[in-house]
């Protein structure tokens, strides 16, 4: 940003969520306990797979990175936004809106990529299950990890960067809970032909791309146990790849609704609730959703408590 532009606007002033001023202690301690929910799930699996032996595999090296990425997600938004929902001024430093962007944008295309890494894993365990171990090595499930930690750096970085060279004018006021990419565009007062453009092709990379290997990967698998149908293979199926659909399903789906086919009906309390389901509601509910549908998630926590003599395990 130019000396000029830092003199025009220091900060941007976050409206939140278009909720009553009567109802804001009510939503703040309900989004309170989602976010508490959210931290206590995750570290509860990422801790789980630390302390069980039986869980040091790569599906569960994979989950726990995922865990750890959307606790991160949640925490690049949330706490900001409790925060603004009890300050008279709901406002957030220039520099900080740009580095919550760039958090947010980072955070969100490593769960893209770690659940292209997930679904590769789910396709050699079915599809090639006397060479599985083989395949997915130690060294080839720790270098994917770190490939899309290093590959989300580049991406997010792209964005902020584009975003840092607009000029921002008299308007500071985001109609939106966080610093998301969209409400800046539609700020600025600057050309963002350059940003769209990178927003398009750039989505195509780390959004669409990852959806349709992961289709793909699912794919093969219902054909691999299509050839030699039983029922014990499609309850293989539903049982190791259940949980994984199902928080692609929540993730992708929002994801490519809000940013890949926006309407122009598509008004900006629609856009902030779409924005609140996957910041918030989904990362809130993958523990649920794994451990709820995961047999060696349950065995692993009902160890734990037996280890600790819990009166669960009397």
């Amino acid at each position: 940003m130019t000396e000029k532009n830092q003199s025009v606007i220091s900060q941007f002033l976050l409206l939140g969520l278009p909720i009553p001023q009567e109802q804001q202690q009510l939503f703040y301690a309900l989004f309170m306990a989602m976010y508490l929910t959210t931290v206590l799930g995750k570290l509860i699996i990422i801790i789980l797979i630390l302390l069980n032996s039986h869980l040091h595999t790569p599906m569960y090296l994979f989950l726990s990175n995922l865990s750890f990425s959307d606790l991160c997600f949640s925490s690049v938004t949330m706490p900001k936004m409790l925060q603004n929902m009890q300050s008279q001024v709901p406002s957030i430093p220039y520099a900080g809106c740009l580095a919550q962007l760039y958090f947010y944008l980072y955070f969100a295309d490593l769960e893209s990529f770690l659940l292209v890494v997930m679904a590769y894993d789910r396709y050699v365990a079915i599809c090639f299950p006397p060479h599985y171990t083989i395949i997915m090595s130690p060294k080839l499930c720790v270098s994917l990890v770190l490939l899309s930690w290093v590959l989300t750096i580049f991406h997010a970085m792209l964005h902020t960067l584009l975003v840092a060279r607009l000029s921002f004018c008299k308007n500071n006021v985001i109609p939106h809970f966080f610093c998301d990419i969209s409400p800046l565009l539609k700020l600025s007062c600057s050309d963002t032909h350059v940003n769209e453009l990178v927003i398009f092709i750039m989505g195509g990379l780390a959004i669409v791309i990852p959806f349709l290997l992961i289709v793909m990967s699912y794919a093969r698998i219902v054909s691999s146990i299509l050839k030699v149908p039983s029922v014990r293979g499609i309850y293989k199926v539903f049982s190791t790849c259940g949980s994984h659909l199902s928080v692609v399903s929540l993730f992708y789906g929002t994801i490519i609704g809000l940013y890949l086919c926006p309407s122009a009906n598509n008004s900006t309390v629609k856009e902030t609730v779409m924005a609140m389901m996957y910041t918030v509601v989904t990362p809130m509910l993958n523990p649920f959703i794994y451990s709820l549908r995961n047999r060696d998630m349950k065995e692993a926590l009902v160890r734990v408590l037996c280890k600790k003599k819990i009166p669960i395990c009397l």
